[in-house]
Parts: C-alpha cells; structure tokens; sequence
C-alpha cells in the first residue's frame, strides 16, 4: 500500500521543488528560503490557536489585499507580517493545488534574488494531499493528550498568587508580573514543560533522562521536563513554585508565604 500524501509532505515537496531552496525552523515551524536568504514561505498549524493549517506567503504589492478581498474562505491577512503585505493561504479549505503552487512560485520570485528567479521557469506540479487533514492530527499540542497534561500545569500555576496565563510564539506561558516562570511546548520532540531552575541546579536535573536543557533558554536557567503518559503532578507543582519564587515580586512571595 502507498504511503499517504499528508500535506505536510506535499508542502515540502512543493516548496523544495525551486532553485536553491532549504527547508528551516524557526519557532517550531517550518520556514523555506532560498541560499540562506529571504523567507518565502512559512507553514503553520494551528497557530496561537487559530484552527488553521496555513502557508504564509510574502506577495508582490496588492497580492495580499486582492486575494483576501476575493476570496476570504481562502486566504487571510497573518498576523506579525501581514502589514508587510504577506499573505495567509488555507491549506484545508478546497483549494486547488495548482492555484498553491502558483502562489508560493510569486512569493519565491519576490523575495529571491534575480538570479534565481531567472531559473524558476515554471511552476512546480505536485499532486494534493490524499484527504483533508484535522488541525489535530498535525498539531501535537492540540491533541486530547497534551491539552489534559496543560489544564493539569494551567491548575497548578493559576493557584499561585496573581499569576496568568499568555502566549509565546503559540505556546501556552504562566507568568509572574510580566515574567513567564512555565511554559508547555512541543518542536517536534514531544510534550515539554518549560521551567527556571537555575544554570547550578541544571546538571543535577539532566542526570534524569525526563529532563533536558532547552533550545535558546537552557543558558538562562531553564530545564525542559518531558511528562510522559503518567507524570506525577506533585513533581511538577515543585517545579512550578520553584520557578514561580524566582520571578515572582516580593508582595507575591509574601502571599504565597502566608503573610498577607
């Protein structure tokens, strides 16, 4: 039996398919550029929540409002680059491929330099995805079981005093004040939950194959904690607190200290 065309494989394959281009991430998506140049494509799914499995595109002046103007089942104006005149493209929504290709073959040509888009002679053809995908079957963070494991972490670091709840960079973040003490991700490894312990304390806590030191805020202090199937909670709200104590403001020490 063949293997299945999911439309992560068909946006690879469609995006690679231009002279030069590599494939890289950045904040947990998949991003495409040529020679290390200017992005000409970013593919999302479900991004800060928004239920769409997407292709950012940077279109010529007036690809953006046209298209959204047109057809807004379609296409959407993203958020961050959307005022630089990128374009949102649904990828689950019914529209033909071809009409993808084209799209991404425009962004491709904008942003490249002349020499390249000099051997970018025609548009890729690649054959559609076998079915239409569910945000959930792509999004590991919105599947049933990561969202029980961050309503367990949500409980444990609202009950702490005058803490909140926000987003970085589509992730769910616990702050104290303005200072994130948890976050829960996932780049393509699993589950994680994100927690300062301090650099000293970073090699005890590694020794444990559950933990890990992260990507861009390991240096700062941080551990990444893998729960697994069966995490034991109590273990976690340690982490928490811990966590929660070294940002937290001196009147929130006090009330969770008892004192006021």
């Amino acid at each position: 039996m063949a293997k299945a065309r999911t439309i992560d494989a068909v946006v690879r394959e469609l995006c690679l398919a231009f002279p030069e281009a590599e494939e890289f991430t950045s904040h947990g998506s998949p991003n495409f550029r040529a020679t290390k140049g200017r992005t000409f494509a970013t593919y999302l799914v479900n991004h800060h929540g928004d239920g769409r499995i997407a292709l950012w595109l940077p279109m010529p002046p007036g690809g953006q409002e046209q298209n959204v103007k047109l057809q807004p089942k379609h296409f959407f104006v993203p958020p961050y680059v959307g005022p630089r005149g990128w374009l949102g493209v649904n990828l689950d929504s019914g529209l033909d491929w071809k009409r993808i290709a084209a799209l991404v073959r425009a962004a491709y040509e904008h942003v490249s330099p002349p020499k390249l888009v000099a051997r970018s002679t025609k548009t890729p053809v690649v054959a559609p995805p076998d079915a239409k995908a569910k945000v959930a079957d792509l999004d590991p963070m919105a599947s049933a079981g990561a969202q029980r494991a961050i309503a367990k972490l949500r409980a444990i670091c609202l009950a702490l005093p005058e803490a909140t709840e926000g987003t970085q960079f589509g992730s769910p973040v616990f702050l104290a004040g303005k200072r994130s003490f948890a976050i829960a991700y996932d780049y393509g490894e699993g589950l994680q939950l994100g927690f300062w312990v301090g650099v000293p304390k970073q090699a005890l806590y590694t020794a444990d194959p559950r933990f890990s030191i992260p990507k861009y805020m390991g240096h700062n202090g941080w551990i990444a904690f893998a729960p697994g199937a069966k995490p034991n909670w109590d273990e976690v709200a340690d982490l928490a607190r811990q966590s929660y104590r070294h940002f937290a403001l001196k009147r929130m020490l006090k009330q969770l200290d008892g004192f006021a």
